[in-house]
């Protein structure tokens, strides 16, 4: 039957995984029988209200006891364990923490020991890297060569400092990760269409990237608006972090077009729960 999701064009980047807790995955990354990993709907859950009805965030002011359980039926349909997840600590940085053994359940099963924190990656198996989104960009990175991974979250502000280079960077010093194997993934987030800025924005993005990407990545319109393009920058983030066009899959779902299926802040605004990525080595 589907999820009833609408997608901006026919190209295969998602397989959407139906059931009790149904989730999207990557064939791009599915395909290589390395990693367990997923990116959550809002349905299947035990949340009501705005919140309904798969909320993920603790922080959202839903009942602790709703988002738990949510928790333990998304772990079970991507075959994760809650107590192998090791949380973000999200505040539009490009900082990127390597994740050990000793983080293993931080901020799901103890408090988090660390702030300012919108990337992961780690060597370690079992252990499930998650990131929280409304609009703003998943990144999903696996090195099947390192046999590593990385999981980075990307608002216009994290776009704007290149955090996915950033995680790519990590996962070279941190592993010996080179670019060219890496596989990456841009998530489901709010769509050109859907996302206005003003020009103080556009100002950064022009800062930032060079002036033959800026056809590409903002239009004007006529209220002194602009239409901006994050799915399109960090796809050229992860060209000039090395990673490979092939080796690429970028998103063709937009959480504000899809608001009745996946969380959208533009749409509901704080009166919302919270999408989740998920991503673990076998």
């Amino acid at each position: 039957m589907g999820l009833g999701i609408k997608y901006k064009d026919q190209a295969q980047i998602f397989r959407e995984v139906e059931g009790t807790t149904p989730f999207l995955e990557y064939p791009l990354f599915a395909g290589t029988h390395m990693v367990r990993h997923g990116f959550s709907t809002r349905l299947g859950g035990v949340s009501d209200g705005c919140f309904s009805s798969l909320n993920l965030g603790f922080c959202r002011g839903d009942s602790r006891e709703a988002v738990q359980e949510n928790f333990r039926r998304i772990a079970s349909a991507i075959g994760v364990r809650c107590e192998d997840m090791v949380f973000s600590q999200q505040t539009h940085t490009a900082n990127v923490r390597a994740v050990t053994e000793k983080d293993r359940g931080m901020g799901i099963m103890r408090p988090l020991e660390y702030q300012d924190v919108d990337g992961l990656v780690t060597d370690i198996p079992g252990i499930c890297l998650v990131t929280f989104y409304a609009d703003c960009v998943p990144l999903f990175f696996l090195d099947p060569v390192k046999k590593a991974i990385g999981l980075s979250h990307s608002g216009w502000r994290g776009t704007v400092a290149k955090i996915g280079k950033a995680t790519v960077e990590q996962m070279r010093q941190q592993f010996g990760s080179d670019p060219a194997d890496i596989l990456a993934a841009v998530g489901p987030s709010i769509c050109q269409d859907c996302y206005e800025v003003s020009g103080d924005v556009i100002e950064k993005f022009q800062e930032n990237f060079k002036s033959s990407y800026w056809n590409d990545l903002f239009y004007q319109k006529k209220n002194g608006k602009y239409q901006l393009d994050l799915w399109k920058a960090n796809e050229i983030v992860f060209a000039e972090a090395g990673i490979r066009k092939e080796h690429m899959a970028v998103t063709n779902v937009c959480t504000h077009c899809n608001s009745d299926v996946l969380y959208s802040h533009r749409e509901a605004g704080n009166d919302r729960g919270s999408l989740a990525a998920f991503l673990a080595l076998k």
